[in-house]
């Protein structure tokens, strides 16, 4: 086979050419930090890159989806907290008021005050955080509390749910009826509504017939809704345990997952800087070959 000077030219162009381009590959990969820019460098990475990022997409999300947990659950608590206190206030003025000592006027004072602790109560079942009411079920946008209207409607008793990691659902709100009820078919003091109860022993209070044993039977439907408030509270610092031990655990996968990700895509720049040295070197000598291979003519001194 005869070899002429257009092929050698040719031949060395093409290798020429091919080391401009790898060259270019690992410029790309020290600028960029990336293995690969496209996806035809290498589908197989660029494919399981997508899986990765995908992946790392839903715990971020996950993680954002704890913010809202927190905000429900810590409030919640917080509101239940400061009713419960409220609670223990109405119990020791009904302690008070049960004897047989006190006069009228000084019931009438102390239901003043349980009147007021009853307004307090209505305004923490209303608690609102953003614009959602946090004690309503499902039911977010409406205000599950107001006795002005009669008969006084029921909360809503829908769960709020939300997801903390794939197909795990934790309910984040307290059942407003075990906590901030009114019996509608009450018609004396049952232990069955909080706001009821409170009704009816206002208005004992307030009667000058009633004596120390009948403000006496309240005692227990008052510690009744105090018992449902610590039963609540327990309930829910339950569920706060399980989101943090969650959060941990979805921590670790935000690790694992950036450090996947960062094994499949991200170049080894030590190993980069070498193969570049390498090429670069490499390139070199191609071209002082191709000065030896390509012989100027005299066309070249005529042009």
């Amino acid at each position: 086979m005869r070899v002429t000077q257009g092929m050698l030219t040719g031949n060395m162009l093409r290798n020429l050419s091919a080391s401009y381009a790898r060259l270019g590959k690992y410029q790309d990969q020290l600028a960029t930090g990336k293995k690969i820019n496209r996806p035809s460098d290498d589908p197989v990475i660029a494919m399981k890159g997508m899986i990765y990022r995908t992946n790392l997409t839903e715990v971020e999300q996950y993680k954002r989806n704890f913010s809202e947990a927190y905000s429900w659950i810590e409030n919640s608590d917080a509101a239940l907290d400061k009713a419960t206190q409220a609670l223990q206030r109405i119990r020791e003025l009904v302690v008070q008021a049960s004897s047989d000592t006190y006069e009228a006027s000084q019931r009438e004072s102390i239901a003043q005050e349980i009147q007021q602790l009853t307004d307090h109560l209505v305004s923490i079942a209303n608690t609102k955080v953003g614009d959602k009411y946090i004690f309503n079920g499902t039911d977010t946008l409406i205000q599950p509390v107001d006795l002005n209207v009669v008969p006084p409607k029921l909360p809503s008793t829908g769960e709020v749910k939300i997801e903390l990691s794939k197909g795990i659902y934790i309910s984040v709100n307290v059942d407003p009826t075990k906590v901030f009820n009114y019996d509608n078919t009450a018609t004396t003091a049952n232990g069955n509504g909080l706001f009821s109860d409170l009704k009816f022993l206002n208005n004992d209070l307030n009667d000058a017939t009633k004596s120390g044993k009948d403000i006496n039977q309240y005692l227990g439907y008052i510690d009744k809704h105090i018992n449902s408030l610590l039963s609540a509270r327990a309930e829910l610092g339950a569920r706060l345990n399980r989101v943090e031990l969650m959060e941990e655990r979805i921590d670790q996968q935000e690790v694992i997952a950036n450090r996947i990700l960062s094994d499949n895509e991200d170049a080894d720049i030590e190993r980069v800087i070498t193969d570049l040295k390498t090429q670069e070197s490499v390139h070199r000598a191609a071209l002082g070959v191709g000065a030896r291979i390509i012989q100027p003519t005299l066309l070249d001194f005529l042009r």
